[in-house]
């Protein structure tokens, strides 16, 4: 791979909080090379270790890693467990049952407290009501919830039964959930009548049974609803039920079903390259043990801590950092079900402040349109909130800029909260690439350091590691316990994929690229392979340049894809939202020169943008994520042929065309 640019200059370096470090999980410098040194020293034993201390057994493991079959790796393969044990029930053995699991924050504020011991028995009545329609370990239950505790209670009473789940965003289309009921063979759906974002009832039985209509689903004899408005709802009495129904005279305790640690845990659909689902399988012990393992790592977790993860259950983090990790290690969390601007834009801040949150993680795209928001009204500013619990602060899901970390270290962290910017995927299952808050100084844009165990490096086209200071591919040299073990129902997909025999078959392909620090071998990611740029001979990440722009003081987002073009091969096309008015006409042209011309003094005149286009937001799905295929296809000036129904805004479509 040619020489990537990078654009992240040497800036500012914040070290770890003194009184923080000295009482982390991992403490030091010192500590964390130490880690290195015993995972470099023995890779199986460290892992042995970790899945020893840190995961209930039933019956313990006698082999850690089997790589006979590579890339099809097995770990602690006769060793048996349950997920949905490791996380409710040796706490309240422990004596913890009393202990707060979830603050659930309804859309309308209404707020509910739920013990270990409460979830425990609810998980066991939903499990026993599971069981009593036939559904068996080795099942594929779909879950189509909104974020809610019967979202968390479906997932972990699957787990309890050896079902495997896998849960479809509340946020898809009928024909998204049925591409993938019918590709992960589902023999039960469970559901809601509405769900509750920002006000308004938005239909999810509806939405089901049109994906049940469709056709391929003559499987699922059974479809449990969650009844959260009590919205008028169509009814099957051959295959429709209630949950509160079925669950209020099941009793309240239900024997695990204990499972192998390679058995499927669920399959969670993430896209891919060709449209069609992708079904990214999970092991139970593999990816229980870096869920937990990381949250003490990364989040450095006190049982004092009250954790709050933004995400939704219908993505990788809200099943590592929301159904599993947070409650095998027994912690106490903030979960929520609205959105970050009803009523207000000070949501968040507000819930921070009454909820005491001491670890609070959430994407970059929320963070940047909240600045937007916060700069225009002081009385949604972060600053006018009691934000002095917090002690960490992390973002999750794309690269943040240096503009938006400062602001968020600044104003939401005051400027005491190590941002913990970390570097993961579906199909890592946890974080791989991460600061921790008492080892690692912190550099604005960069995830800094992989994870103990965590062989990252950056590679050419032909799998050879390149110097540091140089771009080139991120990969894993070695496989980890959380990853993915196959795309379900299609091995050949993911050897293809994960491990292209053109980088010899052996390194796990991330997709995403790279380029590390001369000096301090931190990284950054230049963002995905695909995103980066062919300039007139030039490679310039997609990233890198959003990053400049983002850090002109007018501008509150910006997204950028590059353009076919004759002369140059691609030239550069920026999607941008300002923090005023969009402009039209003159204004808009005056705005666009002067943005070129920041860039071109931020990055270099090869990277300003041939084009840019103003909207008052960015087509993003509900979760928040920017559809950069999409803008792509807008950028070429071709007609909209994807679905665009899990669109919050496709409106936006119109402006930016």
């Amino acid at each position: 791979m040619s020489l990537i640019e990078s654009t992240v200059h040497d800036g500012l370096v914040f070290p770890p909080p003194a009184d923080l470090a000295a009482r982390a999980e991992v403490s030091g410098m010192d500590a964390y090379q130490a880690l290195i040194a015993e995972a470099a020293r023995d890779y199986e034993g460290f892992w042995a270790r970790l899945a020893r201390e840190t995961v209930t057994w039933r019956k313990p493991f006698s082999t850690t890693l089997d790589e006979t079959n590579a890339p099809f790796y097995k770990w602690f393969e006769d060793g048996e467990l349950n997920a949905s044990y490791n996380c409710l029930d040796r706490h309240v053995e422990a004596g913890n049952g009393e202990r707060i699991a979830v603050i659930f924050e309804a859309d309308d504020g209404t707020v509910t407290h739920v013990t270990y011991r409460d979830l425990l028995q609810r998980v066991c009545r939903l499990a026993n009501a599971l069981r009593r329609r036939g559904l068996k370990k080795g099942d594929r239950v779909v879950i189509y919830m909104p974020m809610s505790i019967e979202g968390i209670v479906a997932m972990q009473a699957c787990a309890r039964i050896g079902a495997t789940h896998s849960v479809v965003f509340g946020g898809f289309s009928s024909k998204s959930l049925n591409e993938r009921m019918v590709d992960v063979g589902a023999t039960a759906l469970i559901t809601c009548d509405e769900q509750m974002r920002g006000g308004k009832a938005l239909p999810l039985k509806s939405i089901a049974d049109e994906a049940l209509a469709a056709g391929g689903c003559a499987a699922v004899s059974s479809v449990i609803v969650y009844r959260r408005t009590g919205g008028e709802v169509q009814w099957n009495p051959k295959r429709d039920m209630w949950l509160h129904e079925i669950t209020e005279c099941e009793a309240d305790i239900c024997e695990p079903e204990w499972v192998g640690a390679e058995h499927p845990l669920f399959i969670l659909y993430t896209s891919g390259s060709t449209g069609t689902p992708k079904g990214v399988q999970h092991s139970t012990g593999g990816f229980l043990l870096w869920a937990a393992q990381t949250m003490k790592w990364t989040f450095d977790w006190k049982p004092s801590d009250v954790f709050w993860c933004t995400a939704d259950i219908g993505w990788i983090t809200g099943h590592s950092y929301i159904a599993y990790g947070p409650t095998a290690i027994g912690a106490t969390q903030v979960v929520f079900e609205g959105v970050p601007t009803y009523p207000n834009a000070g949501r968040f801040w507000n819930m921070i402040a009454r909820h005491k949150v001491t670890t609070f993680y959430t994407a970059p795209t929320a963070i940047r349109s909240l600045i937007k928001v916060s700069d225009a009204d002081p009385s949604v500013h972060p600053k006018s909130f009691d934000l002095s619990t917090l002690r960490i602060i992390g973002t999750v899901g794309e690269p943040i800029n240096p503009a938006a970390w400062m602001w968020y270290h600044e104003h939401v962290g005051g400027g005491r909260c190590p941002v913990i910017d970390t570097w993961w995927q579906t199909e890592t299952g946890g974080h791989m690439i991460t600061p921790l808050p008492g080892v690692t100084s912190l550099v604005p844009g960069s995830c800094t350091l992989p994870l103990p165990g965590i062989l990252a490096v950056v590679v050419d086209e032909t799998g050879h590691d390149v110097p540091n200071g140089q771009g080139g591919i991120l990969v894993i040299k070695r496989p980890w316990p959380s990853m993915i073990r196959t795309v379900w129902g299609d091995p050949a997909r993911f050897k293809k994929g994960y491990f292209p025999d053109d980088l010899g078959g052996k390194l796990y392909l991330a997709g995403d690229g790279a380029i590390r620090d001369k000096e301090t071998g931190y990284f950054t990611i230049t963002g995905r392979i695909d995103d980066v740029l062919n300039v007139s001979g030039h490679r310039l990440g997609t990233m890198e340049i959003e990053s400049a722009l983002v850090a002109n003081a007018m501008v509150a987002e910006a997204a950028v894809v590059g353009r076919s073009d004759e002369t140059t091969g691609e030239v550069v096309v920026a999607f941008v939202v300002l923090k005023g008015p969009r402009p039209e006409g003159a204004a808009a042209e005056k705005i666009a020169n002067e943005l070129r011309a920041w860039v071109g003094k931020e990055i270099g005149p090869i990277a300003k943008p041939k084009e840019i286009r103003f909207g008052e937001n960015l087509p993003k799905t509900r979760s928040g994520k920017i559809m950069r295929r999409l803008l792509r296809s807008l950028a070429a000036g071709e007609e909209i042929t994807q679905d665009v129904s899990t669109l919050e805004n496709p409106a936006i479509l119109g402006q930016l065309r």
